[in-house]
């Protein structure tokens, strides 16, 4: 699992450490497959043949005109995807983390999304079954954190990666700000528990970093 919902959220260190070491037949799970951020994109993984299988809510370029790295691949059969809608695969994720075997939701009924599926009317409304989506692995980026692992996001950082954190055997966590002793952040901001977190680095500051968004950091 990478995180991310845009640049901010993405793990531009852990990603390039992974592109860096070459991993291949990788499946991975992921919002969006894009490479045009940095040289450390998840779509990077892709376009250098490391990606056996991709799940994501979005796969195609916003601009209808334009083919995207993803589509190209795709079509040339050199990866398997599978689209799932954006609600239904957090969903899975959170099954995942909680445990349970599956459930049932009204989201793709009637569209090739639900084909294959098992389907169930309740209450008048026909719901598809879908199952968790765990991760070996999940990568993910705070802004600050302590040493046990607690973790603190910043705007769009809290969209998927705590609920990857949860999902996944062995969460890695880059950290922007700084790592604190335990009891340095406040109890009742911790967005993600160290229970779920098995490393954490703190990534060079800029220009160093792979990544910057400054327009998305609260002023300091």
């Amino acid at each position: 699992m990478l995180g991310g919902f845009g640049p901010p959220g993405m793990p531009q260190n852990l990603t390039g450490a992974l592109l860096r070491r070459g991993v291949k037949d990788l499946t991975v799970i992921v919002n969006r497959l894009d490479s045009s951020w940095s040289a450390a994109d998840p779509g990077k993984l892709l376009e250098r043949g490391f990606v056996r299988k991709v799940c994501c809510a979005f796969s195609a370029s916003p601009h209808p005109s334009q083919v995207t790295e993803f589509e190209r691949l795709h079509e040339a059969g050199l990866f398997e995807a599978e689209l799932i809608p954006q609600g239904t695969m957090v969903e899975r994720m959170r099954a995942a983390a909680a445990g349970i075997g599956a459930f049932y939701t009204p989201t793709g009924v009637g569209t090739e999304i639900a084909e294959g599926k098992e389907h169930k009317v309740i209450n008048g409304r026909t719901y598809i079954l879908e199952y968790p989506l765990p991760a070996d692995y999940a990568f993910i980026r705070a802004t600050r954190a302590d040493t046990f692992g607690n973790l603190q996001y910043h705007m769009t950082q809290r969209n998927f990666n705590p609920v990857m954190a949860m999902a996944s055997k062995n969460t890695f966590a880059e950290i922007e700000e700084s790592i604190e002793e335990p009891g340095c952040l406040d109890p009742d901001h911790i967005h993600t528990p160290g229970i779920f977190i098995d490393r954490i680095v703190k990534i060079p500051p800029p220009p160093e970093g792979l990544w910057t968004f400054p327009s998305e950091r609260r002023d300091r």
